[in-house]
């Protein structure tokens, strides 16, 4: 679907970098099973400055940061995001990857942990929040791709839900959990940091260009930056012909990032994630 969606927007105009705002987001092009995936372990982190600033606007709308969130208990509406913005950096700084146990809220801050119910079958799981949004009206939080799919909603898009959040003062600190947690946090980590396994056959896609000059021009100045193989492959869309820019396969996050940057750096235009 993102795949699509890229192409689609390369198509229907001159502009080879396609409107960002205009790609739809989806899960992975090949359904990825994440039900046995760990959750995280609530801990008392600090709260820095990246992300938190408050109050702060958002499309008009004025929006401040909770100082305490004791006793933080909302119902609403749940959605979730995936590849438009996988690998892509979060509010605070953190690099989002849709197969953590992560999720975006307005006015918690970051990072935080709550627990999200969907009250349409019962399931409960615990995230850690780390990114703002979701600024649609109705909508109470953003979850990523894995928390959404152990809550039972990925196809419908939305569930109600409701929202508690962990009272940090009555959370051990980053560190001091029990040694019986510890591999329970061995497990967690590899969820949650940078560098956890891609599914196989990921790309980064940075364009699709109707000169095969220029697809050929870019893809030789990113051969020059980048470890990982760039090339270039024609596909026919609406009686035309586009050049596909495309890097990888990719096995890891962290260099899914590095190449992302690398990209954006050099004003190549917006990569997006795809699968085959």
């Amino acid at each position: 679907m993102a795949l699509a969606a890229l192409l689609l927007a390369a198509c229907s105009g001159q502009q080879d970098k396609p409107d960002f705002d205009s790609i739809k987001d989806s899960g992975p092009k090949v359904p990825v099973d994440m039900l046995a995936a760990p959750e995280p372990t609530p801990v008392r982190e600090p709260i820095g400055k990246a992300g938190n600033k408050s109050p702060y606007k958002v499309n008009g709308v004025t929006y401040r940061v909770r100082g305490n969130v004791k006793g933080y208990k909302e119902r609403g509406h749940a959605s979730w995001y995936g590849t438009k913005f996988h690998g892509r950096r979060t509010a605070n700084g953190e690099v989002y990857n849709m197969y953590a146990m992560s999720a975006a809220h307005k006015t918690l801050p970051l990072p935080s942990y709550a627990k999200v119910t969907n009250l349409e079958n019962g399931r409960s799981v615990i995230v850690r929040v780390n990114d703002r949004g979701p600024f649609v009206p109705g909508r109470i939080i953003d979850l990523s791709y894995t928390a959404a799919q152990k809550l039972g909603y990925l196809n419908k898009g939305v569930a109600r839900v409701e929202v508690e959040a962990f009272d940090p003062d009555s959370l051990p600190a980053a560190g001091e959990t029990l040694a019986v947690e510890k591999d329970v946090s061995a497990r967690e980590a590899l969820a949650q940091d940078a560098s956890f396994k891609l599914p196989d056959n990921t790309y980064l896609q940075v364009g699709a260009y109707s000169s095969a000059n220029q697809a050929n021009s870019v893809r030789a100045q990113l051969a020059a930056e980048l470890d990982y193989p760039v090339s270039v492959s024609p596909v026919e869309r609406g009686g035309k012909r586009y050049y596909r820019v495309r890097i990888g396969p990719i096995a890891q996050q962290r260099a899914l990032v590095a190449a992302r940057e690398t990209v954006e750096q050099k004003r190549l235009g917006q990569p997006q994630v795809v699968y085959e």
